[in-house]
């Protein structure tokens, strides 16, 4: 019980964020930004590697469809979740284990008029509240990094999913190279940050009861995009107000996050792939 208080407390500390509505609104505000598209909110809440582009082509890759309902696990701001239904026309429930992540779910999904598609609630990807078989796809981007009883995960992702469903996921794994370097976005010291090897991992999903239709390493494009969001961080002139970016969830380590995070992609501490499984 002790080890499951200090990695809860580890967690909610590296991911808090008080009054994050407030402090989104506030940065709309100031920058005069009208939000009327869930386009208009993608540079504060994709909160993945390349954005935008990702969350695309694994809804491509996932074979997306308008009939689909989507389960999006650790759903953040849920800016992937109003994309897949918007670009997508399915349904999506995103859960997150951080309320004030869902509050701003909300409030910015009632601003773009997604919310008769898109719901969000606060829960635990290894207890989820929904009824065995209720969905479609299960979908997660740079979640499972966080948890530590994988076994645990993959049956619970298993159960909600009805027959023949699918788990898209794009993901983190250990590289072949050690430590990671601290702080990334995921994790600001090892104990909340649990990365598994590829074979690992494939044994962990496999093992649950799923068969791999698509696996794509896309180190390199993630490495590229990286290096590009730091070189554009050092361009900025040090008294341009800040952007309404991630920086607003991330907080005042957002540059020294993406260095690492470049660094251990360019040195293979870490790698990112695609992956789409069938429930068997």
């Amino acid at each position: 019980m002790e080890k499951k208080n200090d990695y809860e407390r580890s967690l909610k500390q590296h991911y808090q964020r008080p009054n994050l509505s407030v402090i989104i609104s506030d940065a709309l505000k100031a920058a005069g930004k009208q939000i009327n598209s869930h386009e208009d909110t993608a540079a504060l809440d994709e909160f993945h590697m390349r954005g935008r582009d990702a969350t695309r082509e694994l809804a491509r890759l996932a074979g997306l469809t308008p009939d689909d309902v989507v389960l999006d696990l650790g759903c953040g701001l849920g800016g992937p979740a109003r994309r897949l239904a918007a670009e997508f026309g399915c349904r999506v429930t995103g859960i997150d284990v951080m309320p004030e992540y869902i509050e701003a779910a909300d409030m910015l999904t009632q601003m773009v008029g997604l919310a008769q598609r898109v719901t969000f609630r606060t829960a635990n990807m290894l207890d989820m509240p929904f009824d065995t078989e209720s969905f479609d796809l299960v979908w997660s981007q740079h979640t499972f990094m966080n948890i530590e009883d994988k076994t645990r995960l993959f049956a619970e992702i298993h159960r909600v999913l009805r027959p023949g469903g699918r788990l898209a996921f794009y993901e983190v794994l250990s590289g072949s190279e050690t430590p990671v370097y601290y702080p990334v976005q995921w994790a600001s010291d090892p104990s909340i940050n649990f990365l598994l090897a590829e074979e690992e991992l494939i044994e962990q999903i496999a093992g649950a009861g799923f068969e791999q239709t698509h696996w794509q390493e896309m180190s390199a494009e993630c490495a590229r995009w990286f290096q590009n969001v730091v070189d554009r961080m050092g361009k900025r002139p040090k008294d341009a107000p800040p952007p309404v970016a991630l920086n607003l969830v991330i907080g005042r380590t957002t540059a020294e996050k993406a260095r690492n995070t470049a660094r251990n992609l360019s040195e293979n501490r870490i790698r990112v792939v695609y992956g789409v499984w069938r429930r068997s």
